[in-house]
């Protein structure tokens, strides 16, 4: 049984808004305690964290970690299907190399968990997965193996395909639509076979990768920057009752008060890169702090590579200079995430019976000039 006792440390929770001071307790990588002066006896790594600041491992809701490796290059990218625009039947984990460096430097900078999967190339792209940022084979690293299916809108899928069978948004949509209701069929006949294997429609993998999404037992992550293309991802996913989280969310911040009503999560950004398409044109560190303050769950991304992953926390950061709460800020790289994931049972605070996934800095993470101290991943130092 390992045991290990970070002492003395002002802890950040994610929960409660004010820091305190206290010890944490992990055993066999989950937290079994939080308190003052813990008892430890023999066998217990003992940390003194004293003068430091401890934090919930970070979490990302959306990237392409370990699938766009570290060095440029073909062989290096494993995130996008260029030979068909729906492909809802791949699975991130088929993809992800945890030798790429950038896994690492990752955890190196405090992101203990990520959420990582497809590309934006296609209508459909396949689904994501939770990983932890340490081990050297994906099937030791997944919180959760299927999170959520990969849908995109707006100028990836219209670029990709534009020479083949996309070149309007119209198209993309009518693409998505089309998927859905064959997959909705698909599964009435699946459902009105029974036990009767002669009666049962002949077994298709694209449709079966999206019978998930149909039962509600996990969302569509809809990839779209602008607006319209955001009404469009509700518009289908209540066309269809499916569960949806809106990923970008670029002008999220024009369409604000409606986005309140519906209430869907929100992962924002990459935002720390240039306006390289058109539609990025409002893309500003400022959308983040006015979605949350409209009462969205709002996760802050880094979609690494665009930004490299270790730099999670100074996104955040860059989101309160720019008028988000700080408090809020910090959710939005732990807690908010975990929740938008579906994991937030394990991952994104510092309370008892979650993964003890545990940053130690010497000062606020969110800026640049602070150092990550140790990043422990349930409970095991990252070297």
């Amino acid at each position: 049984m390992s045991k290990l006792c970070i002492k003395n440390g002002r802890v950040h929770d994610a929960v409660k808004e004010e820091a305190y001071q206290a010890d944490i307790l992990v055993e066999d990588g989950v937290i079994r305690e939080i308190g003052q002066n813990l008892m430890v006896g023999e066998g217990v790594e003992v940390v003194d964290a004293t003068g430091l600041e401890v934090y919930p491992g970070f979490v990302e809701a959306h990237c392409h970690l370990g699938l766009d490796g570290y060095a440029i290059g073909y062989e290096g990218q494993d995130y996008n299907e260029y030979t068909d625009i729906v492909t809802p039947q791949l699975n991130a984990i088929d993809g992800i190399n945890p030798l790429d460096p950038s896994i690492k430097m990752a955890a190196k900078g405090g992101v203990t968990c990520v959420c990582t999967g497809p590309g934006s190339s296609n209508v459909l792209g396949g689904y994501f997965v939770a990983i932890k940022t340490t081990g050297n084979r994906v099937e030791n690293m997944i919180v959760k193996e299927k999170v959520a299916m990969k849908c995109a809108f707006g100028e990836n899928p219209k670029r990709c395909y534009r020479e083949k069978n996309n070149t309007s948004r119209m198209s993309t949509a009518a693409h998505l639509r089309e998927m859905l209701f064959k997959a909705r069929e698909y599964q009435a006949k699946l459902d009105a076979a029974g036990d009767d294997a002669s009666k049962k429609p002949a077994y298709d993998m694209k449709l079966e990768a999206l019978l998930p999404v149909l039962r509600g037992e996990i969302p569509l992550k809809a990839h779209a920057h602008q607006a319209n293309d955001i009404f469009t991802s509700i518009r289908i996913a209540k066309e269809f009752g499916v569960k949806l989280t809106m990923e970008h969310c670029t002008e999220g911040h024009l369409i604000v008060d409606e986005l309140a009503k519906e209430n869907y999560p929100a992962a924002v950004g990459p935002t720390l890169t240039y306006a390289s398409k058109f539609e990025l044109q409002n893309k500003t560190f400022e959308t983040p702090g006015i979605l949350s303050k409209a009462g969205i769950q709002v996760s802050i991304i880094t979609d690494s590579p665009v930004i490299p992953q270790e730099y999670l926390p100074l996104c955040a950061g860059l989101a309160v200079k720019s008028g988000m709460d700080s408090f809020a800020a910090l959710q939005a790289i732990t807690i908010n995430p975990a929740k938008h994931i579906g994991i937030a049972d394990r991952v994104g605070s510092l309370e008892v019976g979650k993964d003890g996934d545990i940053v130690l800095a010497d000062g606020d993470p969110m800026v640049s000039a602070t150092r990550i101290v140790a990043t422990y991943i349930n409970g095991k130092k990252v070297d």
